[in-house]
Order: structure tokens, then C-alpha cells, then sequence
């Protein structure tokens, strides 16, 4: 190479071309420094990776038979003993909350919220491998993401449509197909077989644009995301030293989070970008634009780092930062080894509002059997009833004849919707609510809530097997009693 470029030299010299020698030297200098095989320059800024492996135990075997074990189980828990007053008292109607086989048995959900380009889709790529790969989430510094992209396991590399995703009951989107076509175009599945999706689901979300009202978006873009959070075991809301400021729609997710504070982790990304000063700057920024939105005592965790696969800037507290991306490793690690016991707690607390639920139901039932006389307006006197309830002592009497807290109870005026379209001529009480065969549903589901889903986090967090009592085995002869019949 330097004979070819020695001999265009001459040439160009011979033919008085002074200033394309120039030009000549100039790009054979930057051939000569640029290394011959570009891998080697990407492999010395890439991040080592071998911490998320170990801190995630990906190389452990998952008791996958265990796990199975326990979620029939609980499968058989919940359809025998909650779902059957569930679909009494149509429990759906008033929470919109259907839980089908497919969400019971899914995988812990982990999502990522949070305003456009500030590195959800990143932290993916980081997580999972994906940089370099044909299925790596797009990334750039102009809004990129504008579908929900779930990420799960397969058994081979593949994208799924939302359309196909709703439709298929075994998986735990079905619910999604409510909102809409429009919608189901802005959902999307990658399948891939590695090894941490096996344990979790990740959820990509579009990122919050302030100046863009929510209609432009062709979808509820706020129920959507409610639909989502409902079902998320942990939710990451990502920021970056530039966009902290909070505007209507972020304003309206975190009234979304509202009581899952537990769940939520708020990432401040791309920290290496500042130095430390500034940094210490922006997480105080940070505190006081969050501060009016978290009423709660105590503040969320905060992971500040930069999470992405390329390794961190210099000068910056790159000690800091891995010991920040390790703290979050572990935290996903805990919902991971803790998934089946989130999910029976998730089903227990299903159970207790369902229960509540139909003991209101009933209580209605019967203060309005009570006003009715032969003259009476069945509307005039319900419409009354459902106006003010306090006034016949509808909560106050669940409270005072039952173990029911008073900090769930639902919205009273959540009831007038429900009435107004189940008419109360509808529902039985729950005395009549009883068979010789089934039992009570009463019944059943307090005894699901007090024994049963305890018994089996019991067993499980004494490593035993969960298996059929032997009462649910054979029967144990034992006549069925209605607990509301008069002697």
C-alpha cells in the first residue's frame, strides 16, 4: 500500500498537483491510525456484563416443577372458592378487573415508564444482550418508541403482533383487546430464548411527550398504561439529567402509581454525563419536581447510574455507579425469587375485595327487601337507598358485623354506576347462595382467604411441595353449612 501511494505521490508531484499531495498524505496518515479490525476498538468500550449473570443467578437451574406445582394449585384456589361470588355479584363490572388463567400463571412483570429518550429501551438492550442483535430495541435521542413492546421468552427469536396477542387466551394480554384496534397496531411481542425471560416479562412503554395531547395518540393512552401498572410486580420510571421537569401527563401517571408505591423505583439515567457536582445538583432538582407527586412518608429508591452497554465516561464516580446498578440488580432479583409468593398475596388481596364486594351486594339486597311494601316504588325507594347510604347504615354495618377494614372499603359512589346497571332485583343475598354440594360462596371464599392461600404460602416458604390437603382429596364427608339460614 505505501509503493501505490509512494508512486500517486510522483505522479501528482511530476504533473505540479501540490495540493492533492496534501490531500493524499492527509487520508494515507488516517488509513495508517485507524486499526484494521473495528471489533477491537467496540469490544474496549463495551461494559462487562458478567455481574448481571451472577447478581440475577441466571446460572442456576429455576425449580420450574415446584413452581407449577404451586401456581395449579393456586389456579384451583381461586376458581373454586373466589371466582364463583366473583361472577355472582359481577364483581368485574365494578373494578374491571378480570384475572384469567393466563395472568395467574405469567411471569413477574417488570415496567419501565418515563419521558421520551431517556434510556428505557437501553437499559433493555443492556439487560438482555440485545446490543448488536437484529431484535435490540431501537434507540436514539428523538422519540423512538411509540408502541408498548413486550419482551418475553420464546423458543426462538421471533415478533409477535397485538392482534395475535390478544387473541391468545394462554397468554395474559387477552384484557388488552378492550381498548381498541387502534391500540392492538401499537402493541408488539418479541419472543427470544434467554435465559432472565424465562423468570420475567419486560414492558417498553412510549415515552411521556408533554406538548402532544393524549387523543393524538389514537388510543386511551392513560388507561392503557393504569391496565399495565395494575399488573406490573416492579415499575421503573426513568429520568435523565435533562428531563426533569413534570408536566400534565406525568403528573396524571403518578396519580396512575398511586398506591403502588412499593413497587415503584425511580432510575436517574445517564448520570455519567455530568460531573459529580452537577450530578449532586440534578438529584436534588430531581427530589423537588417528584416531591408534590409521592404523598407518601418515605421517599423512593433512587438508582442513579448510567444504564446502557457502553462503559461509563472518565472522571465520573464509576465506583458509584456500579454499586448503584448492582443495588438494582438485586431488587430485581427479589421479585424474581419471590414471584410466586407476590402472586398468591395478589390473589388473597383479589379475594378480600371480591368478598367485600358481595357482602355490600348483600347488604343492599336486603335494606331494599326491607323498605319495599305492597304500595312502594321499587326505583323511588333503591334510588334512595343508593343516594345516601349512610343513611341506612350500608357500610357501617359490613364494619361493624365482619372483619373488614374501613381502608377497603370501595368509592360509594362507585355503587350508584354499579346499580345503575345491574339492577338490585338481580342479585340473591348470600343466604340463598348456598347448596348441599358446593357449600356457601361465603364460605368458600373466607376460608380461601384465611387458610387456604396462607397454607400454601406456608408450604411454600418451608420448601415443601404443595399438595392437596387430604380433606380436598376425599371430601372429608362434611356436610356444607349456611351460616345465614334461620333455625
Amino acid at each position: 500500500m505505501v509503493y501505490i501511494v509512494s508512486e500517486a505521490i510522483r505522479v501528482l508531484l511530476a504533473a505540479n498537483m501540490k495540493g492533492l499531495v496534501l490531500i493524499w498524505c492527509f487520508f494515507f496518515l488516517l488509513a495508517l491510525a485507524k486499526p484494521e479490525d473495528d471489533e477491537v476498538v467496540t469490544d474496549s468500550i463495551l461494559r462487562d456484563r458478567s455481574h448481571i449473570e451472577e447478581t440475577l443467578r441466571l446460572a442456576v437451574e429455576d425449580k420450574s416443577g415446584d413452581y407449577a406445582a404451586a401456581l395449579q394449585r393456586l389456579r384451583k384456589i381461586y376458581h373454586n372458592s373466589i371466582k364463583p361470588m366473583e361472577q355472582a355479584y359481577k364483581y368485574n363490572e365494578l373494578r374491571q378487573h378480570e384475572i384469567s388463567d393466563g395472568e395467574i400463571t405469567s411471569k413477574p412483570m417488570v415496567l419501565f415508564l418515563g419521558p421520551w429518550s431517556v434510556g428505557k429501551s437501553s437499559m433493555i438492550n443492556y439487560l438482555l444482550g440485545l446490543l448488536d442483535t437484529p431484535y435490540q430495541l431501537y434507540t436514539g435521542a428523538e422519540p423512538t418508541t411509540s408502541e408498548f413492546t413486550v419482551i418475553m421468552h420464546g423458543d426462538k427469536i421471533r415478533s409477535v403482533e397485538g392482534i395475535v396477542m390478544a387473541a391468545d387466551s394462554s397468554r395474559s394480554f387477552s384484557p388488552l383487546e378492550k381498548f381498541g384496534q387502534n391500540f392492538l397496531e401499537k402493541l408488539v411481542g418479541i419472543e427470544m430464548p434467554h435465559k432472565l425471560l424465562e423468570r420475567v416479562t419486560f414492558v417498553d412503554t412510549p415515552g411521556i411527550i408533554e406538548n402532544r395531547k393524549q387523543q393524538e395518540r389514537g388510543y386511551p393512552f392513560n388507561d392503557v398504561c393504569q391496565w399495565f401498572i395494575d399488573r406490573a410486580d416492579l415499575i421503573f420510571v426513568v429520568f435523565d439529567p435533562t428531563k426533569l421537569d413534570v408536566g400534565l401527563e406525568l403528573e396524571m401517571l403518578f396519580k396512575q402509581l398511586k398506591g403502588r408505591e412499593s413497587q415503584i423505583r425511580i432510575i436517574l439515567n445517564k448520570a455519567d454525563s455530568l460531573a459529580t457536582q452537577d450530578l449532586m445538583r440534578v438529584y436534588g432538582a430531581l427530589f423537588w419536581s417528584l416531591a408534590p407527586l409521592i404523598n407518601v412518608t418515605e421517599p423512593p429508591r433512587v438508582y442513579v447510574s448510567s444504564f446502557w452497554p457502553y462503559d461509563y465516561a472518565p472522571d465520573t464516580s464509576r465506583d458509584l455507579f456500579k454499586r448503584e446498578e448492582v443495588s438494582l440488580l438485586e431488587d430485581l432479583n427479589q421479585v424474581i425469587e419471590n414471584r410466586l409468593e407476590n402472586k398468591i398475596a395478589f390473589i388473597r388481596q383479589h379475594g378480600i375485595r371480591v368478598r367485600i364486594h358481595g357482602l355490600l351486594v348483600d347488604r343492599y339486597v336486603q335494606t331494599f327487601k326491607e323498605k319495599m311494601s305492597f304500595f312502594s316504588d321499587p326505583e323511588l325507594v333503591f334510588k334512595e337507598i343508593v343516594d345516601d347510604p349512610d343513611k341506612f347504615y350500608i357500610f357501617k354495618s359490613i364494619l361493624a358485623k365482619t372483619n373488614v377494614s374501613k381502608f377497603d372499603l370501595p368509592n360509594r359512589d362507585a355503587y350508584r354506576d354499579f346499580f345503575g346497571i345491574n339492577p338490585v332485583s338481580s342479585f340473591k343475598q348470600l343466604s340463598a347462595q348456598c347448596s348441599y354440594m358446593g357449600g356457601c360462596l361465603l364460605d368458600k371464599i373466607e376460608r380461601a382467604i384465611t387458610a387456604d392461600l396462607p397454607g400454601l404460602l406456608s408450604s411454600i416458604n418451608s420448601n415443601k411441595n404443595p399438595t392437596l390437603s387430604s380433606c380436598e382429596a376425599t371430601g372429608c364427608g362434611e356436610k356444607p353449612k349456611n351460616r345465614y339460614r334461620r333455625n
